[in-house]
């Protein structure tokens, strides 16, 4: 537990009030000010401080409609401890639909940062200071890249015990054992001993059903682990047991050309299997793209247009192979019913 009030860019927090604090990022050319939105929501009782983040990369959009979402879950009145909730941390980089920072910077590889470097290094040091720096535990939502499309997993570091509890809590099918990459987030954040949690599901530039509700849920789940809502009554649903990946690999385009994908994002594949063919324009050469050993398809290029050498399908390999099948199997069958277009999308997650 952090020791005194939460307060970010000089406001204090009372125990049991919802506020909206714009943290200032610089300006636009025209000297127009860009402020981080912060939406900070306290409980009656103090506990856990979770910071939820969505959009460090400017163009990865489903973290933003999770986090809306979250805050209008009726869970919250609930509530035991803090919520600071960033929907959009790198505003640079949604306004012009990219990844990048305006200097073409990563800011996922630009943490702890600096106050006195470059823009991503600032915005970085700004977020560190303000947010993480002041929470008990996290969780960053992240997508795909560009026309590349990522079933609902998390990664995270299981050496830490905490943080394993709380990956199996968010209970989606897949776990993926990251390390940590230098200049990330995760990195930062467990040098200031801050279990985190990073979300990656769906398409960046695009919404998805699945993986919003998923997240919304997960975090929820992440949440009553930490006694920071209470338990549910009764589970009237299958809980999903989570699979840990041993190890993952990308699928390369052996030659440039026009991708037919055979493989969906969550098949199970054997070691020899078709993942796709790459052929030139007329079809008179061919060549097959197939699977170097078994596992579960966790994240596939969308894009037909290919060069030789890029990633076109992300597969997972476990101990046991049918079991993670299986896993995938039972959570698409929760969620199926978001497939089907539905009046009302965003029924209370409670």
């Amino acid at each position: 537990m952090i020791a005194g009030p939460l307060t970010i860019n000089g406001i204090v927090f009372k125990l049991g009030t919802r506020t909206t604090v714009e943290l200032p990022v610089g300006k636009l050319y025209t000297h127009a000010p860009m402020t981080m939105p912060v939406h900070v929501v306290t409980g009656k009782k103090s506990g856990p401080r979770l910071f939820v983040s969505a959009a460090i990369h400017g163009d990865e959009i489903n973290g933003v409609e999770i986090i809306r979402r979250l805050l209008k879950s009726p869970a919250l009145k609930r509530l035991k401890g803090t919520i600071i909730a960033v929907p959009i941390v790198n505003v640079h980089g949604l306004i012009n639909h990219s990844r990048y920072l305006p200097d073409r910077r990563d800011l996922n590889r630009s943490f702890p940062g600096s106050e006195k470097g470059s823009i991503a290094a600032r915005l970085a040091h700004l977020f560190m200071t303000e947010i993480v720096e002041q929470s008990t535990h996290g969780i960053d939502l992240h997508t795909g890249a560009l026309h590349r499309d990522n079933l609902p997993q998390i990664r995270a570091n299981l050496d830490d015990q905490i943080t394993e509890k709380l990956a199996k809590a968010f209970n989606v099918p897949v776990i993926i054992s990251a390390t940590l990459r230098d200049g990330s987030l995760r990195e930062s954040a467990a040098t200031h001993g801050i279990p985190m949690l990073l979300y990656e599901a769906g398409e960046a530039l695009r919404f998805d059903e699945v993986s919003i509700r998923a997240g919304v849920k997960g975090i929820i789940n992440v949440m009553r682990t930490l006694n920071m809502l209470p338990p549910l009554r009764s589970q009237s649903k299958k809980v999903i047991e989570p699979i840990v990946a041993r190890s993952s690999f990308w699928a390369r385009s052996p030659d440039s050309g026009i991708l037919r994908a055979m493989v969906a994002l969550g098949s199970q594949v054997k070691k020899g299997t078709l993942l796709g063919m790459v052929a030139d324009p007329f079809g008179e050469s061919e060549v097959a793209i197939t699977a170097a050993f078994g596992g579960i398809v966790i994240g596939r290029t969308n894009l037909p247009l290919v060069n030789e050498g890029d990633a076109l399908f992300h597969i997972a390999r476990f101990e046991d192979v049918v079991d993670a099948a299986n896993t995938v199997d039972d959570f698409n069958e929760e969620f199926s019913h978001e497939l089907a277009p539905s009046p009302h999308p965003e029924s209370p997650i409670t």
